[in-house]
């Protein structure tokens, strides 16, 4: 018994790990995509009139303000939602928009950077829609039953020897501690000490001096 309910114990590690990992490295892509799409449209903004450039610049930096003050804080107490579209943004796209091409290199320039903002725009659905994620209860519950059924097969197997039965459900419960331990602080990517930080997106703010 021991060999076949540590392997199903393995496999409720390997799948309940497998899902986070993913769910980690969704909302790592979706901000680092965030932050160049973004990065585009500053360096963009430069191919317009130097009104329009300077009040993208800045509508682009009020969304990070935004999204560093307001969002993420959300996204960790799994709060944000996808009702309301971010205004900056949104005005962003207006003023692309509204303003007239007065040359053929002035109206690329204007279709890549509404391109680049869409691309803002769905990497921050996908990473709203991460940091609600989690691992249900259902796969915790399966995974600690499992951990407890080989702890009884453990200390039935080695009644005869309390010594090693209890360094083996020892080992053993230190292994299964260290795993829910490693899983749980990946569990949901924006919350925790090691949860996902805005920093790309710092990164590319524009200073407030060349937004004006």
């Amino acid at each position: 018994m021991l060999p076949v309910l540590g392997i199903l114990f393995g496999l409720f590690v390997a799948f309940t790990a497998a899902q986070v990992w993913s769910d980690s490295d969704r909302a790592t892509a979706a901000v680092s995509r965030e932050a160049s799409s973004l990065r585009a449209v500053i360096l963009l903004a430069s191919g317009l009139p130097p009104e329009q450039e300077a009040r993208l610049r800045g509508l682009v930096r009020d969304y990070v303000e935004e999204t560093v003050a307001v969002e993420w804080p959300m996204m960790a107490r799994q709060a944000a939602s996808l009702k309301a579209a971010p205004p900056a943004l949104t005005a962003a796209l207006r003023l692309v928009v509204s303003t007239p091409a007065q040359n053929p290199g002035q109206q690329t320039t204007q279709h890549e950077i509404i391109t680049n903002l869409n691309s803002a725009l769905d990497a921050r659905r996908q990473r709203i829609i991460v940091s609600q994620t989690e691992v249900d209860s259902i796969k915790w519950w399966c995974l600690y039953l499992q951990a407890i059924c080989e702890l009884l097969v453990i200390a039935l197997v080695h009644c005869d020897n309390r010594l090693g039965s209890a360094i083996a459900m020892g080992l053993f419960a230190t292994g299964v501690a260290t795993s829910v331990l490693l899983i749980a602080a990946h569990d949901r990517p924006f919350t925790g000490q090691i949860s996902i930080a805005p920093t790309p997106l710092l990164q590319i703010m524009p200073d407030k001096e060349a937004s004006r």
